[in-house]
C-alpha cells in the first residue's frame, strides 16, 4: 500500500497526471526558434503567447505606426494558427506602447482585429522595448 500511493506521489509531482507533462511549443513553420524562449507554449489547452512586435519574416519594421501593430498582430495569428487557434479564441492580452500618445491608433487596428466580445486588455506605456520597434503584445488564448 506504501508503494503504490508512493509511486502515485510520484507520478503526480513528476508528470503523467496532466500537470505539466501535456506541455507543447508552439512555433509557426519558417520562424528560428531564439533559444531563449519559446513563442507559444500550449499546456491544458490553454496557449500562452511570448510578446510579438511588429517585425516581418525578414526582421524589417514597417515605418507606419498602425502597419506595425497589423504585423505584430498577424505575428500573433500565425502561433495562434500553429496550436489550431484564431483570434476568436484569445481571452487576456497585454499591450506595451513606447509612445502612449499611440493609443488611439493602436486601438484602432485593435477594433479591426478582435471582434466582440473582445479579450480583456491591459495597455501599459513603456519607455523602451527590446527592439527597435513601437509596441509589444503577448497573449493568452484558450478553445
Amino acid at each position: 500500500m506504501y508503494l503504490s500511493i508512493f509511486g502515485l506521489l510520484l507520478t503526480l509531482f513528476f508528470g503523467g497526471s496532466g500537470l505539466g507533462s501535456d506541455k507543447k511549443f508552439i512555433s509557426p513553420p519558417g520562424t528560428k526558434p531564439d533559444g531563449n524562449y519559446s513563442q507559444g507554449i500550449l499546456t491544458g489547452g490553454t496557449l500562452y503567447i511570448s510578446g510579438q512586435d511588429g517585425a516581418d519574416a525578414a526582421g524589417k519594421y514597417p515605418a507606419d505606426f498602425d502597419a506595425e501593430v497589423r504585423q505584430t498582430f498577424a505575428n500573433i495569428d500565425a502561433v495562434l494558427k500553429e496550436a489550431g487557434m484564431t483570434s476568436g479564441d484569445v481571452v487576456s492580452v497585454q499591450v506595451y506602447l513606447t509612445d502612449k500618445a499611440n493609443f488611439p491608433r493602436m486601438n484602432a487596428v485593435w477594433r479591426e482585429h478582435f471582434k466582440d466580445p473582445r479579450p480583456t486588455r491591459t495597455t501599459i506605456g513603456v519607455g523602451a522595448l527590446m527592439g527597435p520597434g513601437n509596441i509589444e503584445i503577448t497573449v493568452t488564448a484558450r478553445k
